[in-house]
């Protein structure tokens, strides 16, 4: 009888869900979304600066990108305006980037000013400016710890979030998705690459904080910044500019001129990594990169992703000469060697104003989007084909439903599995194609100071069988990580959304079909 009763009661509820917005249904039974969005509320104040700033970059790149795409057309037709353009982008920028330096400026319970880590050692032997006066390594320990764990816990609760909406106010009491997301729950490889992008995230979102000093203050503008130490020669307290401090503590693997992994310089700063041939901290260094890496990666895999959904639909929807057209396209953008034209558009484009923008990383990603999509394309082209010759798409026809609404509620679903296992898989090419160039040098990739990978490599390859072998190998290190951690990713949604290619090459899984 209670079963029944509780049956029933499912029943009406799911009954209501069905029939009511999400407003509605949430002030329904609102108790769960509140607990939800309190918790919420509190890890967003806490570092509201940081997340603030991190969009606003955002942004500011896409800012950046719809005006470049604007000036390059408009330029064609009407010089003049395009000129326009550029200065109402500026001005847009330069208003987003003092809002930016605003909010990043505020404080924030993990920051560097709550537990900061740089100070000297006094004649006692005790810290002096050191969080409650623990050596620099302790203090800076502290902090990224808690940076991490507020990190990990953040994305725990997002995906708590979408739990609760499944149970409680998701309209379908079950969909396909959710026996997905137990597959890849119960995917070791899968988790792994989960783990891998959550961490470097957070290393783009707070890499800042996790360093234990700033891109500006140790790389961009070291002699524009100070820092106290205590002089053995003088007894005294000096102060120096950061510049000079890099100078003193350089790492090129002869004799004392070496700040290797988990040690300090003679100016008690603690470099986790060690420093670079210029004396710059390299965790620092890795942390910056980390920011412009994952930014320009995103958005050229979401130009790839979106061009090649485009196509494939618009392909597999008309065929005949349309998918001709786009397959013949394709087909010559794969002929042009992606390395040599990055290298010939990067040089063409050195003195505009468009190679500034994200430091040449705007290019960059423009130009990895645009001659990425045909491989997203033709992984996409089979299932997009195939569900085109499915009967509720022929119903749909008949019945004289919109292209366009046809392909985005019969199609797009199909097929956007198949994009999300072949993107996280391209991800790692295009983070290679962009330490390859850094390594290059010679004003390829992002512009120096900026941090980039390849470049730190290309610094530290004559040491490597040096004492300062830590330059090139720990970047390297941390580039075959994040690479290997998206194809894993990639390798779980594959065997999460079907199955039966667990094991399976990527091209068989393409080809069975399966769809999401």
């Amino acid at each position: 009888m209670c079963a029944n009763a509780t049956s029933m009661e499912n029943a009406d509820d799911l009954a209501d869900r069905e029939s009511d917005g999400l407003w509605s249904r949430v002030m329904t039974n609102p108790t769960p979304a509140a607990r939800w969005a309190a918790v919420a509320t509190v890890l967003l104040l806490l570092e509201f600066g940081a997340f603030a700033g991190g969009l606003l970059t955002i942004l500011d790149a896409i800012v950046m990108g719809a005006t470049a795409l604007l000036d390059v057309v408009v330029g064609i037709f009407a010089p003049g305006l395009a000129q326009s353009i550029v200065d109402v982008q500026l001005a847009a920028s330069t208003f987003i980037e003092g809002v930016r330096h605003a909010a990043e400026s505020l404080p924030t319970l993990l920051s560097r000013d709550v537990i900061p880590n740089q100070g000297y050692q006094t004649q006692s032997g005790t810290w002096n400016g050191t969080f409650l006066g623990l050596s620099p390594a302790a203090a800076w320990a502290l902090r990224l710890s808690l940076v991490l764990l507020y990190s990990l816990f953040a994305f725990y609760w997002l995906y708590k979030g979408w739990q609760l909406f499944r149970t409680h106010y998701r309209k379908a009491d079950w969909t396909p998705r959710d026996d997905m997301v137990a597959r890849l729950q119960n995917h070791s490889w899968g988790k792994f690459g989960i783990i891998v992008l959550v961490l470097f995230l957070t290393m783009s979102l707070f890499g800042s904080t996790m360093a234990p000093s700033t891109v500006d203050q140790n790389i961009t503008s070291s002699y524009s910044h100070e820092i106290q130490y205590f002089s053995e020669e003088s007894g005294q307290v000096e102060t120096v500019t950061v510049g000079q401090a890099n100078f003193n503590s350089k790492s090129k693997g002869a004799g004392d001129q070496n700040v290797g992994v988990m040690s300090y310089d003679q100016y008690d700063r603690f470099h986790p990594f060690g420093t670079l041939t210029n004396g710059r901290d390299l965790f620092t260094y890795m942390m910056g990169g980390a920011q412009i890496t994952l930014m320009v990666a995103g958005i050229a895999i979401g130009l790839a992703s979106l061009i090649a959904a485009l196509l494939a639909l618009v392909a597999s929807y008309y065929t005949g000469v349309v998918d001709l057209s786009i397959l013949t396209l394709a087909d010559g953008v794969v002929s042009i060697p992606q390395l040599l034209l990055l290298i010939l558009v990067s040089v063409v484009f050195q003195n505009h104003w468009l190679s500034s923008v994200l430091n040449g990383g705007l290019l960059l990603a423009l130009i990895f989007g645009l001659t990425t999509w045909p491989f997203l394309w033709r992984s996409l082209r089979g299932p997009a084909l195939q569900v085109a010759e499915e009967e509720w798409v022929d119903a749909a026809k008949s019945f004289g439903q919109r292209p366009t609404t046809t392909m985005r509620k019969h199609m797009l679903p199909y097929v956007l599995g198949y994009l999300l296992i072949y993107a996280s898989m391209s991800v790692g090419g295009i983070i290679i194609g962009m330490a390859s160039l850094s390594f290059l040098g010679n004003g390829l990739g992002i512009t120096p100071p900026t941090p980039a990978w390849g470049r730190v490599i290309s610094l530290g390859q004559p040491y490597v069988s040096t004492q300062s072998w830590h330059i090139s190998l720990i970047p390297g290190v941390m580039i075959v990580i994040l690479v290997t951690g998206a194809n894993a990713l990639g390798d779980g949604i594959r065997d999460a959304i079907d199955p039966e290619s667990e094991g399976d090459s990527e091209e068989e899984a393409a080809a069975a079909g399966g769809g999401a």
